[in-house]
């Protein structure tokens, strides 16, 4: 049962978009190999602004997360991709729904 979660919002520094973009598909691989992260999503909300929403049975697994190689190599490319340090908000997941799901990378769309 999915319980706890994160919002992270990140804003890409001019001309690092597309580069940001890329970093956080390239999460998506780094998310599979987290047991404990049930789900993942990054976002486009405006041209420099994006987000990831992270979702864990527990807080065992949300600080598992915190803790591990996405937040390592997000921190190690802050300087060089952000224009602002991420905002990060621990969130109580109230309902969700889940079902079987394939993982989907935009860059596919035909």
């Amino acid at each position: 049962m999915v319980t706890v979660g994160l919002w992270v919002r990140l804003e890409a520094k001019p001309g690092r978009e597309e580069e940001l973009g890329a970093f956080l598909r390239a999460g998506a691989a780094l998310a599979e190999a987290e047991p404990e992260t049930l789900l993942f999503f990054a976002v486009r909300l405006a041209p420099r602004t994006f987000g990831i929403f992270d979702a864990f049975a527990n807080e065992a697994g949300r600080n598992a997360h915190l803790t591990g190689r996405i937040a390592a190599a997000l921190g190690a490319n802050a300087g060089r991709l952000l224009a602002a340090a991420p905002s990060i908000e621990r969130v109580d997941v109230l309902a969700a729904k889940l079902s079987a799901y394939e993982t989907y990378d935009a860059s596919f769309r035909g």
